[in-house]
C-alpha cells in the first residue's frame, strides 16, 4: 500500500510545530531586544536590525505552515486514492472469484440435471485474470469485464 498516512501526518504536525516555535523565538528576539537598557543609535540600529530578522523567521515560520497545509492536502488525495484502490481490488476480486466458480462448475459438470451451462468468454477471461498485488496502484487503471 502507498504512502503511510499516519507517518506523513505526524510530519505535517511537526512542521506547523516548527512553525509555531519560529514565530515564538521571533517574538521573544524582538521583546528582548526591546527590554535592554542601551540607548542611542547604536541601540536603535540593533533593534532595527532585530525587528527585520524576526520579520524573516516569521517569514521562514509561513512557509512550514504553508508546507504543513501543502502536505495535508497531498495527504487528502492519498486517502481518496487508496480508498478507490480497495473499493475496486473488492469489486475485482469478487467478479473474478464468482467468474472462477462459475467456470470450475460447468467444466466440473455440477449443473443441475437438464441444465447445461457454458462458461462465457468473459468468464473465461475473468477467471484466468491476473490481478495486481494487493493496493497496488495498478489496480486504477485494470480492465475486467463487469468492473
Amino acid at each position: 500500500m502507498y504512502g503511510d498516512t499516519t507517518v506523513m501526518r505526524k510530519h505535517a504536525a511537526t512542521l506547523r510545530e516548527q512553525g509555531a516555535d519560529l514565530r515564538a523565538m521571533a517574538d521573544q528576539l524582538v521583546g528582548q531586544a526591546e527590554q535592554i537598557g542601551w540607548t542611542g543609535r547604536a541601540a536603535e540600529a540593533m533593534r532595527t536590525r532585530v525587528r527585520d530578522r524576526a520579520s524573516h523567521l516569521r517569514g521562514c515560520a509561513s512557509s512550514h505552515e504553508g508546507a504543513a497545509d501543502a502536505l495535508e492536502q497531498h495527504l487528502q488525495q492519498v486517502d481518496r486514492t487508496k480508498d478507490a484502490i480497495a473499493e475496486i481490488e473488492r469489486k475485482a476480486g469478487s467478479l473474478v472469484s464468482d467468474a472462477q466458480t462459475r467456470v470450475a462448475r460447468v467444466e466440473a459438470g455440477d449443473d443441475p440435471p437438464g441444465v447445461e451451462r457454458v462458461a462465457g468468454d468473459a468468464d473465461r477471461a475473468l477467471a484466468a485474470a491476473t490481478l495486481p498485488p494487493s493496493g497496488h496502484r495498478d489496480w486504477l487503471t485494470l480492465e475486467l469485464p463487469g468492473l
